[in-house]
């Protein structure tokens, strides 16, 4: 774990210079500076840091309510049969489980970091509120489905005869991943609504660097999904739709925080 959590600090170091050009020490001290200066951003960051606290314990909560939950994996595999076996068989090569395994575990963590870093460095407060509200609603609408409407990950479900790839390259998956991750919480795709929704943002940001590095993580990301054997298309599905909504409704509440926020010391500087 000490090993995944160095890289992905690395790998969000070089994404922020990759997206900026500049030295990722200015986006952390940025930041900071933000978050000392903004009372604003400071609770929009709280709140996003607590669903994700949420997130951690929904296990918990889960386990809880076990006996209430009733699994529909089977709806899912009706309707899809065997496509996560057929997309695997194509593309099946260890190198490819390799770099799979590394955007599905390191990249998808470094590129929401990335992104707050890099709009942080470049001043674009909207963006780096937006980049918050994104996470914080993606988790709050994906939580109750992990709770209420438990979809087993493809590989884990026997009909589908689907292998689960991810051990080639991370044996100890299940060891050290898994429990930040329930083996039903399938649907929406986070990894989808994630990756999907920092490309999105990238975009309309108008960095276009940024935008290319964040639209090619997030499509190697839902190659991977399939190709692991973790994700139904239908969770994919999910999971546009999710980062479709999330971005909308963030860069909307975003940039409604940023005028408000900026129109307060027009109002003090005419009086």
């Amino acid at each position: 774990m000490y090993f995944i959590s160095g890289l992905t600090v690395f790998m969000t170091a070089v994404l922020i210079y990759a997206g900026t050009g500049r030295n990722p020490l200015i986006a952390a001290y940025r930041f900071v500076y933000e978050l000392l200066h903004s009372w604003r951003f400071l609770f929009v960051f709280i709140a996003m840091s607590c669903v994700l606290l949420v997130n951690k314990y929904e296990l918990k909560l889960e386990s809880l309510m076990s006996s209430e939950r009733k699994d529909f994996t089977s709806v899912f595999f009706g309707i899809e049969g065997h496509f996560g076996r057929d997309f695997q068989q194509l593309f099946h090569h260890v190198w490819v489980s390799q770099i799979s395994a590394f955007f599905y575990v390191i990249l998808l963590q470094s590129v929401l970091v990335a992104s707050i870093g890099i709009y942080a460095s470049q001043r674009n407060k909207v963006f780096l509120i937006a980049s918050c509200y994104t996470v914080l609603l993606n988790y709050l609408i994906a939580i109750p489905f992990f709770l209420f409407f438990p979809i087993s990950e493809v590989w884990s479900y026997a009909p589908a005869g689907v292998s689960f790839y991810m051990l080639e390259a991370f044996p100890k998956f299940e060891e050290i991943y898994r429990p930040l991750s329930g083996l039903d919480n399938c649907f929406p795709s986070l990894h989808t609504a994630i990756s999907v929704s920092m490309a999105i943002l990238a975009v309309r940001s108008g960095n276009r660097r940024w935008a290319a590095i964040a639209c090619t993580i997030a499509v190697v990301i839902i190659f991977s999904i399939f190709y692991m054997g973790i994700h139904w298309l239908t969770d994919m599905i999910g999971g546009l739709l999710l980062s479709a909504i999330s971005t909308t409704i963030a860069v909307h509440w975003a940039s409604r925080t940023v005028r408000h926020t900026e129109a307060k010391p027009l109002m003090f500087q005419q009086r």
